[in-house]
């Protein structure tokens, strides 16, 4: 059976499904592959009660749990070149973006179980991203003026958003060596700490029209994330909503520098009715 045959098969199933979901539904599936290189990426990650994220995720996903908590990341990356896969690195453009992700599991219809993100939200200090990633993924980006500054073994990251619901204030020290997670970290020690080291190979976004998955790959090289201690001043996008319903407890902080990174096309499987 075609791919094709099997969409039309699968959204004939219930009224539930359009047999022809709107274009901008078309759009946002991730059709073009990205390509681009990290400066530099500083990654947070957050615990919470597994009960407070578990309603945030959509159909199909499931909470990626260590005991009862589940984890939010918060991902700082400041990209350089970034473009279409087809072009040359001389059309690429730079940026830096924010992420705010849930880990969350898949498992696919061939059965096997994927680890990766749920995108909550991002910022970009770019409108032309805002503009381009809001129609071509459910990324949902919104625009935010951002400071970063990297002298003297410190890395030092400021944004600023409208209404102040996600403006964040980070300062990650890059020149002393990180042998154990933050304090107070359920994570007992590094090994455990790296089970939940972001950004993951998958992100997934979910498709209400036609009650699917769709599933982004990043492919990446050199990756070897160390562990650093950073002072976190500010990161009201987590005690906005139902966030604020309990405290977040800094789990891990992980840096990369210097890697080449790239997203596949998006690639959807339709969720079985149940």
């Amino acid at each position: 059976m075609s791919r094709l045959t099997h969409d039309i098969c699968g959204m004939l199933e219930s009224p539930k499904r359009k047999l022809f979901p709107s274009a901008l539904a078309y759009l946002r599936r991730h059709p073009i592959p990205i390509r681009t290189h990290f400066e530099h990426s500083l990654v947070l990650t957050y615990a919470f009660p597994r009960s407070l994220l578990e309603p945030m995720l959509p159909p199909g996903l499931v909470l990626d749990t260590f005991g009862e908590l589940g984890f939010v990341a918060i991902a700082m990356v400041q990209a350089r070149d970034l473009r279409s896969a087809f072009l040359p690195r001389l059309t690429g453009r730079d940026l830096f973006m924010t992420g705010y992700r849930i880990f969350a599991r898949y498992t696919t219809k061939a059965g096997r179980t994927l680890r990766g993100l749920r995108i909550l939200r991002s910022d970009t200090n770019q409108k032309w991203m805002a503009f381009f990633g809001n129609y071509l993924t459910h990324y949902n980006y919104q625009v935010a003026e951002t400071k970063v500054r990297a002298i003297s073994g410190r890395l030092e990251i400021h944004i600023k958003t409208p209404e102040a619901r996600a403006d964040l204030d980070v300062v990650a020290d890059l020149s002393t060596a990180c042998d154990k997670p933050p304090a107070g970290s359920p994570f007992a020690d590094l090994r455990q700490a790296r089970q939940f080291e972001g950004p993951l190979p998958f992100t997934f976004d979910y498709e209400e029209e036609t009650h699917s998955i769709v599933l982004i790959e990043g492919v990446r090289k050199n990756w070897k994330p160390r562990p650093v201690q950073v002072n976190v001043l500010k990161a009201n996008f987590l005690e906005n909503g139902s966030f604020h319903l309990a405290t977040p407890i800094l789990a891990n902080a992980f840096y990369v520098a210097d890697i080449p990174y790239a997203w596949k096309r998006g690639r959807r499987e339709i969720l079985t009715l149940g």
